[in-house]
């Protein structure tokens, strides 16, 4: 068996693996016992045995009967999904009559893992939904069925991002199944990713890797544990409501990790400080919310206070303000100083969100109790000076755990902030997920910057001078601080805010934003050194772009002339220009800033910042943070970076802009000039090893060589790999005059990929796999003729059959035309005509063969032919017979495998359809379909009577694929 057999190298050790790490396995069949036939969801017996053990005295064989049917009967969405959560974390009540009160019920119990029963099972077949599916692998815990694995083979390249697809097929399909589940795994042995059920997009997929080992062994075998599992099922996993809509989120890896090592912090009498640094965008706010819920919800702290320290623009923007939203049952939000100290005061116990500036001034001692724990948001802000003091002051014996999305910093001022919570580490922190790994695991995009032309920017003496080698600006981590020190610095801001250079600057990013931004389909912000800057810039942006591509965001001001007034907004207004940025197909397109939203504001779309305004630090990481969030539309294209065009200068001396230690830092950002370097590297890769095949070639011997070079599947992933960096690469230069050397050898390099992808990668729409600066590329060559599909789409007919099988293409060249005809006949009429369905495999089988070099071109051609005028026979007989739709792809399947009387057979075979038309949901009727087909078939003298019911029943169930 070849070595990309997704059952033998990925499927079956996966099983292993989870036999090995405790799991029980289940044959399909006899999950399918347990299940009470294919539309079973959840393994019965076993369930209803668990509920009565892990509910003594409160759950009977009665209510556990009950209780199944309300956990498999809740609605197929998410709300749902978030039904089934509440009963698998043990949420959910019944009344107890002796009692005369309601009690928990227990689904799972975390705690005793041996109190459990852990089942494995594989081809996993499902009815009870819209269309059958098939999952590879299942997790059950207690008969609940709560892991669906999706396999792809070692070799493909794509095997996730397909991988994925099917999984959102599911949830359509059967979805009366996902909505019990709660997770999914997809993997091709090289990869391992998960995900929350209900949310399928690409950025929300993780990938597991264990910092020790990243084998594929080690890698189930940690994530699928028994006692991991039972954690992220019942600690790990958030349901939030945003404007009324349900969305569900599960905690990344390096979250998870954080807030085991906080809450095993809060345990330590001995050491009261913990330090989390993890980057900006990496999910930091559900780190500290499902920390803030694991405290309260666990017994052994004894009913704690948990204080949250938040900033205003995160209480206003994000989910702190709505708690509850998130399953907290009770939060306060400190209204005002004496609100805060009366909470404090009356011993008030559960969550309390508050801002830092409520403590100005808090007497002493306020409360003492040690079960207190202070959770501060971008401590490096928060705590700085006298503030800090007053809180640990007011709390003495709280435990305080910072959260930072910077590193600590190099300076004096750095380290006086962090050495409050980073002295119980020898490192300084408790946990640390740096930018370079939030890169490596897609939590992040790479950013790159570059400097706008010299005459752009500001007089580097005066940046150096009023800026940058100011000693009271360095580690600088508040907005506020860097805008008094800008306020100081009079030459450099008029500078910055004369006419003539916001007039030129703002002509520059026009015509930037409209080449290279506004062609990916992305957002940009323009940030300028204060507020009256901002309606200088939007009043001269308006003459160079329509006004509506652009947005003011400001703060108010009490006294503010009628320039800055008239761009002052209502909350209401405010949001709605915060949603309508986020919604790629909505304007504005730009939003000029100055403070407001550079901290706390995640829009995916945004991928350009235009830097006008002096930063440096904290201040300069948070802002430029906001370009960093991934993004994929539903075509599957997603951004390959962030990008920051400076026209002040900062990143021409990064070792001074961003003093920090060098490895916490390093890959932050990127100069345009080293993705040059790498474009060129690519192409000369392009030019030794691609490029020959197709050079001084016509169009059709160069299609032949293409097709005939990359037949290895290996060798065809190994080109995708390096064709998808280099279009990443070409989609953030483009256009550059630095490209115009080398563009014919990317459009041939293009058409290389087109030609492959167009006829090796059946089923997969070519046109997604381009950004679309490249996308346009293709389109207007194609339109010019450069770049050509080889395998014209014909319409079989004999005509064309004849047209193919003589023309003057090579013979590689009509194998892949002839093939993809025949897929394309059989995608389209397949339903029709399922006939079509086997003969459909069959091309796939010729396919195959020919791929991994089992047969040689000449026989793949005769193959092809014969295979095709099986199409056209079939279609002549169809023509003449009077049998229905049904009866005559029985009657062409059994004439094909040589049966006597097929023609008799297949009408008493179609009866049987006809007399149990529910056979694809209804496990009763498909059991009687089975025995009469098997009755028919064994009456008319067939011998292979299991085989030909299998693969009959298999082609007309397939027609309602």
């Amino acid at each position: 068996m070849a070595f990309g057999s997704e059952r033998r190298t990925v499927q079956n050790p996966l099983i292993k693996y989870a036999i090995e790490a405790g799991w029980t396995y289940l044959s399909p069949n006899e999950a399918l016992r347990l299940r009470r036939g294919d539309s079973g969801i959840v393994l019965h017996d076993i369930l209803l045995q668990q509920l009565q053990r892990l509910n003594p005295g409160i759950v009977d064989h009665l209510r556990a009967e009950d209780m199944i049917r309300k956990l498999t009967s809740v609605r197929h969405n998410i709300e749902g999904n978030f039904e089934v959560w509440e009963y698998l974390k043990g949420l959910k009540t019944v009344f107890v009559d002796t009692e005369n009160r309601e009690r928990n019920v227990n689904f799972l119990d975390p705690e005793n893992l041996e109190a459990n029963i852990f089942h494995v099972t594989d081809e996993l077949r499902f009815t009870g939904g819209l269309k059958p599916i098939r999952a590879d692998v299942v997790f059950f815990i207690n008969g609940i069925p709560v892991i669906l694995v999706e396999t792809k083979a070692a070799t493909r390249i794509e095997g996730i991002a397909e991988a994925l697809d099917r999984i959102r097929e599911y949830h359509w399909k059967g979805a009366e199944l996902l909505t019990v589940l709660q997770l999914y795994i997809l993997t091709h042995l090289i990869q391992f990713y998960y995900g929350a059920t209900w949310n399928t997009s690409r950025k929300s997929l993780y990938n597991w890797r264990e910092e020790q080992a990243g084998d594929f062994e080690t890698l189930v075998k940690t994530f699928i544990a028994p006692r991991r599992v039972l954690r992220v099922l019942t600690n790990f996993i958030m349901f939030t409501r945003k404007d009324g809509e349900l969305s569900k989120v599960v905690l990344r890896p390096h979250q998870m990790r954080a807030v085991e090592r906080v809450v095993q912090r809060a345990r330590d009498p001995k050491k009261r400080r913990g330090l989390v640094w993890h980057t900006q965008g990496s999910g930091k706010t559900y780190t500290m919310i499902t920390v803030a819920k694991k405290l309260i919800e666990d017994p052994s702290f004894t009913n704690p206070t948990v204080l949250m320290i938040v900033d205003r623009n995160e209480l206003e923007q994000q989910l702190f303000g709505n708690l509850e939203a998130v399953g907290f049952g009770r939060v306060e939000i400190a209204k005002s100083k004496r609100h805060l100290i009366e909470l404090l005061r009356s011993d008030y116990r559960g969550l309390i969100v508050s801002m830092i500036h409520k403590f100005e001034g808090i007497p002493a001692n306020v409360n003492t109790r040690e079960n207190i724990f202070v959770l501060i948001d971008e401590a490096h802000r928060s705590t700085g000076g006298k503030l800090g003091n007053y809180l640990m002051g007011a709390l003495p014996n709280a435990t305080y755990i910072g959260f930072t999305g910077t590193p600590i910093d190099k300076t004096a001022h750095g380290k006086g902030t962090f050495k409050v919570f980073g002295t119980d580490d020898p490192k300084g922190y408790l946990d640390k997920y740096s930018i370079k790994e939030s890169i490596e695991d897609g939590t992040t995009v790479p950013l790159h910057y570059s400097l706008a032309p010299n005459e752009l920017q500001v007089d580097k003496e005066t940046l150096e001078k009023e800026f940058l080698n100011l000693k009271e600006i360095e580690g600088v981590s508040d907005i506020e601080e860097l805008n008094k020190v800008l306020d100081k610095a009079v030459t450099l801001k008029n500078m910055l805010k004369s006419s003539d250079r916001v007039e030129k600057v703002t002509k520059f990013v026009a015509e930037h934003f409209r080449e290279t931004v506004e062609p990916m389909g992305y957002k940009a912000f323009l940030v300028v050194v204060d507020r009256e800057a901002c309606a200088f810039y939007k009043e001269a942006l308006d003459r160079y772009l329509p006004p509506e591509y652009s947005e003011v965001v400001i703060s108010k001001g009490p006294n503010d002339p009628e320039e800055l007034a008239k761009y002052h907004r209502t909350e209401e207004q405010e949001e709605q220009i915060r949603k309508n940025f986020r919604n790629p197909d909505a304007l504005p397109k730009i939003l000029i800033v100055t403070e407001k939203l550079l901290t706390g504001f995640d829009a995916p779309i945004l991928y350009c910042m235009y830097l006008d305004k002096p930063m440096r630090d904290h201040v300069l990481l948070q802002a430029i943070a906001r370009v960093n969030r991934p993004y994929e539309d539903d075509k599957g294209r997603r951004k390959p970076a962030g990008f920051v065009l400076d026209f002040v200068g900062i990143f021409d001396n990064l070792e001074k802009a961003l003093a920090f230690d060098s490895k916490d830092v390093k890959g932050v950002i990127e100069g345009i000039d080293i993705l040059k370097e790498r474009f060129v590297a690519l192409i000369e890769d392009g030019r030794k090893i691609y490029l020959p095949l197709v050079e001084g070639k016509d169009a059709d011997k160069a299609a032949e060589a293409v097709l005939e070079y990359f037949r290895d599947r290996e060798i065809r992933q190994g080109f995708y790999q390096y064709f998808q960096e280099l279009q990443d690469v070409y989609e953030i230069l483009s256009p550059d005059p630095f490209l115009r050397p080398y563009m014919k050898d990317y459009e041939e390099l293009t058409r290389i990929y087109f030609v492959l992808r167009a006829n090796y990668e059946s089923g997969i729409p070519i046109d997604r796999d381009f950004l679309r600066k490249t996308a346009r590329l293709v389109q207007e060559k194609t339109e010019a003729g450069v770049i050509q599909e080889p395998t014209n789409l014909y319409k079989l007919d004999e005509e064309a059959f004849k047209k193919i099988v003589n023309g003057d293409e090579p013979d590689i060249v009509k194998v892949f035309n002839l093939l993809k005809a025949i897929r394309n006949l059989v995608d389209t009429e397949g339903q029709n005509f399922p006939y079509l369905i086997p003969i459909g495999e069959r091309a796939e089988q010729i396919a195959k063969s020919f791929e991994e070099r089992q047969i040689t071109t000449q026989e793949a051609l005769k193959q092809s032919k014969n295979t095709t005028q099986e199409i056209f026979d079939a279609d002549k007989e169809k023509k003449k017979s009077n049998l229905s739709t049904e009866e005559f792809a029985i009657y062409w399947f059994l004439k094909r495998e040589g049966i006597a009387n097929a023609e008799n057979i297949a009408r008493q075979a179609a009866d049987a359809f006809t007399q149990y038309p529910h056979w694809q949901t209804s496990k009763d009727q498909e059991l009687s379909l089975r025995r009469q087909l098997i009755k028919v078939l064994l009456s008319s003298g067939v011998q292979q009577v299991l085989d030909f019911t299998e693969r009959i029943m298999k082609m007309l169930e397939r027609r309602f694929d």
